[in-house]
């Protein structure tokens, strides 16, 4: 199965799926903080217009955190709240950033050290040099560096962006470390490696669209960076992040693999088909109810509103949350700073991806950086990403403001969530 086709089946999937009847998905409101009227407000339009079934937001400052749930986990389901879970995709990144740094700062690796310490397979990799025709190639420039896995600049490809041949190999491969729902999830375990040592060996057979450090390029670096954690820490992914970061931190609704006994919790993905939003990973059979090939350090995480809060605030923090330390004050401060190489920009991606865009940013560990204050929003500093299925997170240190959405369905873009709640949440703090 192709990444065209595997889309155009998700497409296909929606369109025998029954839509959110809308005329159901009126707001249950959630006891909340009375402080966030117009954050309400957007949460309360988005429900009642069948935009989303449900929404959680958590806005957190200083020494607080205010909670916005709305509508349901799916049409007709259980009400949102705080504790709901939600896939976040592609805001894994950030946490697997954030783990590496801590390596960093253990002495366990530099941030421009070469790849191939760790993962000896990637010492001599090569460069396309037509990349909409074949696979020929040529030697690299430089190495593979840790910087540059954090920051998308390793020259590595992603199924949702690359094309060409290199894509028609990815997908050979089944280098698409993301699941979607059951029936996909089928049809990709025939292809896709059974752990992270068998994924990094296979990624290291394939030519790189770029020369490492050259260029940004959304890609498949942070879920090659589990590997190379596991390398570095002598232990593996899942239990490096639940020792040094969600057990500190009290995360105790993140998951690879939704417990049984918590499946009540989970929210239904839906996708939009025109105007039609349609179940496409139903919350009772959800693959997320599965255990995956290997952790997906790029997108495989489930969490809520509140967990993703915790870690947040930990950033916020400088690296403490309620007297633990996870971080120094300037590891994290690095890593929210612009971590590109020399000469290397970063403008923004398409927000179904993930992504965000404002006047000028670099990239740091795992999440884009605002360079500038942005007129009427967020503020010089501010760190963050987002997920596939319209999930948003950000951090804005120079305000001491954070903030976490959470909604499920694709594509992310389908509707301007992310400007209309920022606008809504300025709105709120200047009262």
């Amino acid at each position: 199965m192709t990444a065209r086709t595997w889309m155009a089946g998700i497409a296909a999937l929606a369109l025998v799926a029954p839509p959110i009847a809308t005329a159901q998905v009126a707001p249950t409101r959630q006891p909340s903080a009375p402080a966030l009227p117009s954050v309400e407000s957007v949460a309360d339009r988005y429900v009642a217009a069948g935009r989303a079934p449900g929404i959680a937001v958590a806005i957190g400052g200083p020494g607080d955190t205010r909670f916005v749930a709305r509508g349901s986990l799916s049409d007709g389901g259980a009400a949102v709240t705080p504790d709901s879970l939600w896939r976040v995709y592609s805001m894994t990144k950030p946490i697997t950033a954030m783990a590496a740094m801590m390596l960093i700062e253990d002495g366990k690796m530099r941030l421009d050290q070469p790849v191939s310490d760790f993962l000896p397979a990637f010492a001599k990799m090569r460069v396309l040099t037509d990349p909409e025709r074949s696979l020929a190639s040529r030697p690299a420039a430089r190495p593979i560096t840790i910087r540059h896995l954090l920051t998308h600049t390793a020259g590595l490809g992603y199924s949702i962006v690359t094309k060409g041949p290199l894509l028609h190999e990815y997908e050979r491969l089944g280098i698409v470390p993301a699941a979607i729902n059951a029936k996909v999830e089928t049809e990709m375990l025939r292809v896709r490696p059974k752990s992270l040592a068998e994924f990094a060996d296979r990624l290291a057979t394939l030519p790189l669209i770029a020369d490492p450090g050259s260029t940004w390029s959304y890609s498949v670096s942070l879920d090659l960076m589990g590997r190379v954690i596991e390398v570095a820490s002598g232990m593996s992914f899942e239990r490096f992040l639940e020792t040094r970061m969600f057990g500190p931190l009290g995360m105790t609704s993140t998951y690879w693999q939704v417990p049984a006994d918590q499946a009540g919790r989970l929210a239904t993905n839906y996708v939009f088909v025109g105007d039609r939003a349609v179940p496409l990973d139903p919350a009772a059979t959800s693959i997320f109810l599965n255990a995956p090939s290997f952790p997906y350090g790029g997108a495989g995480l489930v969490s809520s509103a509140r967990d993703y809060d915790r870690f947040l605030h930990m950033l916020q923090n400088r690296g403490t949350l309620d007297g633990k330390r996870v971080m120094k004050p300037e590891t994290v401060a690095l890593a929210m700073s612009n971590l590109l190489p020399s000469g290397v920009s970063f403008g923004g991606v398409d927000a179904s991806t993930g992504g965000t865009n404002a006047p000028k940013m670099g990239f740091g560990a795992g999440g884009s950086v605002y360079l500038e204050d942005v007129p009427g929003g967020l503020g010089k500093g501010t760190y963050g990403w987002g997920g596939a299925a319209g999930t948003i997170a950000f951090v804005d240190p120079a305000r001491q403001l954070r903030g976490t959405v959470m909604v499920n369905y694709f594509p992310a873009d389908r509707w301007p969530l992310r400007a209309d709640l920022t606008r809504a949440l300025l709105t709120d703090l200047q009262r």
